[in-house]
């Protein structure tokens, strides 16, 4: 373990030099305000909030629609926003937020206005890092026919590489950002689905990370599939994987998942998941390498966007999700400090009825159990 003073130059808080004292960041949806594709390819006003506010109950007991408290149905173009979920992440001890990045090539962006806001306004005062969603938006999971595709997603090359680079690297400089080692922290969705393209890529963002006086980038590449994946994602030159066991549990409890699947189609309803059963499956021993690192889900229910063909937990609660929690403390509280990395998916998608964010039925449950098990880890 370092000690306070490496850890104090490497700009982590001295109070986390400690065992299992976790660095929880938060997946952060900025799909809260309307833009002119939604509108064209949707509805005017399109946002988020209109999946979640026309969801209904499937079956009895279903927790449907699931209803913000104290934030509200918010405007992200709205600053005192912005403001208020900071202050109340940083309350219960989540470090920073990472900001779902969308850009589809040739400099094509879309959903930037908040985190652009956020960066130039230097406020809220709250860590941030990146994550490219690279890929198309298409298909079911996007509430979508599956065949139906809004936009594709397009690597151009070495000019596009260097636009895409030069549109991050002020976020990079700016002090808020979160580190890895010293380095700007910045993740990559689907690396392996246009591997070359990314391996050469991440070469030249290197290099010219040096050139700008940085003292490179951190990139950890996610995965549904470490079993299979882990090499490959190691021969691109990534610094780390973000594993996301989202499919872990068929895999465990193959014969109640397909039992559970002949349910669903026979009584249209949605495929319903026991989180009990589920979270044990959602952490491996792979996370306790140095560069693998954990995705924890609070919640899940997506069938605001998709009906009864949707997958949903059920039963999920506060407290199950503390065990979660535990688990992955578990796995990390051995790791150098920076190391100690967890993300949760996510803070705010709701549509995913997957968020940390206060709601009717839980309150500030999920974020109580995090707060108390990074009590005392930081400033």
């Amino acid at each position: 373990m370092s000690d306070v003073s490496s850890v104090s130059d490497s700009g982590l808080p001295p109070e986390r030099v400690k065992t299992g004292c976790p660095r929880v960041l938060a997946f952060y949806l900025p799909q809260f305000h309307p833009i002119p594709e939604n509108d064209e390819w949707w509805e005017k006003g399109f946002t988020e909030w209109t999946n979640v506010g026309k969801a209904r109950k499937l079956f009895r007991n279903h927790y449907q629609p699931k209803l913000p408290t104290e934030l509200g149905y918010y405007d992200l173009r709205v600053p005192e926003t912005r403001e208020s979920q900071a202050s109340l992440a940083r309350e219960y001890g989540i470090e920073g937020f990472v900001y779902w990045h969308y850009w589809f090539g040739e400099g094509r962006m879309l959903l930037e206005r908040p985190f652009r806001e956020v960066l130039e306004s230097g406020k809220p005062d709250f860590p941030f890092c990146l994550a490219w969603a690279n890929e198309s938006w298409r298909g079911f999971h996007h509430g979508l026919k599956r065949t139906d595709s809004l936009i594709e997603q397009t690597y151009g090359g070495d000019k596009d590489y260097r636009r895409h680079f030069e549109t991050v690297l002020p976020a990079f400089r700016d002090p808020r950002y979160v580190t890895v080692d010293s380095r700007p922290l910045f993740l990559i969705y689907h690396p392996l689905h246009a591997r070359e393209e990314i391996t050469e890529m991440i070469s030249m963002w290197r290099r010219w990370s040096l050139e700008a006086g940085l003292k490179g980038i951190y990139f950890v590449g996610m995965t549904y599939f470490i079993d299979k994946e882990k090499e490959d994602l190691e021969a691109m030159g990534l610094d780390g994987i973000n594993v996301c066991r989202f499919h872990e549990f068929k895999k465990h409890h193959s014969f109640l998942y397909h039992r559970l699947q002949d349910i669903q189609h026979t009584f249209k309803v949605p495929l319903r998941l026991p989180y009990k059963k589920v979270y044990p499956t959602l952490i491996g021993e792979e996370e306790r390498q140095e560069n693998i690192y954990p995705t924890l889900f609070p919640n899940w229910d997506h069938t605001p966007r998709t009906g009864w063909r949707g997958t949903m937990y059920s039963g999920e609660s506060p407290e199950l999700f503390g065990k979660l929690l535990d688990l992955a403390v578990d796995r990390v509280k051995d790791k150098s400090p920076d190391h100690q990395l967890m993300f949760v998916k996510s803070w705010n998608e709701w549509g995913e009825g997957n968020y940390l964010e206060p709601d009717r039925v839980y309150g500030r449950g999920y974020l109580e159990e995090i707060g108390s098990r990074v009590k005392g880890c930081r400033r």
